[in-house]
């Protein structure tokens, strides 16, 4: 099995060789990502392997289908850069639904506790032999309320994290988890509640139709002031220009974010040295209350390890069987993990 491998960064390979060699699966690796321009790379192969900035749409389905591509191998959780309504039929849709949420859900944590206790400006500070403590003051976590939008495996995680710190849950899911509302430390409420009365909100849900921008001007009149705001998920949950609008009235105390909207044009590459064309990301990024990370969560030994094993895992069993559990398709209108791999 041969598989082109789009947006390749020198950590993917590793694993990906291992687990391939290991498996009978051979990659070739492109620096590029893949889009209309670039998909006739895929010639002769069997698949595709792809990740979040890739760009599978339409034209791209179309052309992967003219040369006998029949998979589309994710190797990641999130598929907002697939138009799954065009695929189903057409080509088959892998992907990697857990990787390591602890990976994530770490790092979530990792940007608060950097943002609020002042980590990164202490930092800058006493490398230049500055122990002042002026303008360092932070809070305390303990006692505060976190409001946790989405409790899949990652947000359960940063629930678990957030309690070991004696934080009080607000949680909100369009599909509630079985036995996680305790009825006193960890609670579901509707997003109203969640944005009226949580201290700090974490977005741990995928970007759909429903999601999109559910961070605007209008859900930020309703937060506290002072909030403070984490984003590890997808950067389209948040609508940055009201974010922006948020930090300059003081209404936002602190933006983590991890991704932005308008990503692919720039993370996972070097612009030092240039200027940045995004002004609104210029602008975040020079807000001293803001900590942008250029999508790094997943970015762990033991989860590049997971993706690789998973993703190989996924090509094989379908190649062998015509059937993965891992697979994406659409049904009765929602997209949702292929229960019997025989979409069509």
């Amino acid at each position: 099995m041969k598989f082109a491998f789009f947006d390749t960064k020198p950590y993917d390979k590793p694993s990906f060789d291992k687990f391939g060699r290991e498996n009978g699966v051979t990659f070739k690796y492109y620096d590029t990502k893949l889009n209309e321009d670039t998909v006739d790379l895929a010639h002769g192969y069997d698949g595709v392997c792809v990740f979040v900035n890739d760009t599978v749409n339409a034209a791209v389905i179309d052309r992967l289908c003219e040369m006998n591509v029949k998979v589309v191998a994710l190797r990641c959780a999130g598929f907002n850069n697939v138009d799954m309504k065009y695929a189903f039929g057409r080509i088959h849709v892998l992907r990697v639904p857990a990787y390591s949420p602890y990976a994530v859900a770490e790092h979530a944590m990792a940007m608060l506790l950097t943002s609020i206790r002042r980590i990164h400006k202490a930092y800058i500070r006493t490398r230049d032999f500055n122990f002042s403590l002026a303008g360092m003051t932070g809070f305390d976590l303990h006692g505060k309320t976190v409001g946790i939008v989405g409790t899949g495996k990652i947000g359960r995680v940063f629930i678990d994290i957030c309690r070991g710190f004696g934080m009080r849950v607000l949680a909100y899911d369009k599909f509630p988890a079985k036995g996680l509302d305790n009825g006193d430390t960890i609670r579901y409420v509707d997003l109203d509640e969640l944005f009226t009365k949580s201290d700090i909100i974490s977005l741990h849900c995928p970007l759909t139709e429903e999601t999109y921008h559910l961070i605007n001007e209008e859900t930020l009149a309703k937060c506290k002031r002072g909030v403070v705001l984490i984003n590890t998920s997808r950067g389209a949950l948040v609508d940055a220009e009201a974010l922006l609008a948020g930090i300059k009235s003081r209404k936002v105390g602190a933006a983590c974010l991890d991704v932005y909207e308008e990503e692919s044009d720039f993370f996972f590459e070097d612009f030092s040295g240039h200027i940045l064309e995004d002004d609104v990301l210029a602008r975040l990024i020079s807000m001293p209350n803001v900590i942008v990370t250029s999508h790094q969560a997943f970015l762990t030994e033991e989860a590049l390890s997971n993706i690789a094993e998973t993703t190989v895992k996924n090509i094989v069993e379908f190649f062998e069987t015509n059937h993965c559990p891992n697979e994406l398709c659409y049904r009765c209108g929602s997209t949702e993990d292929c229960k019997d791999g025989k979409c069509f």
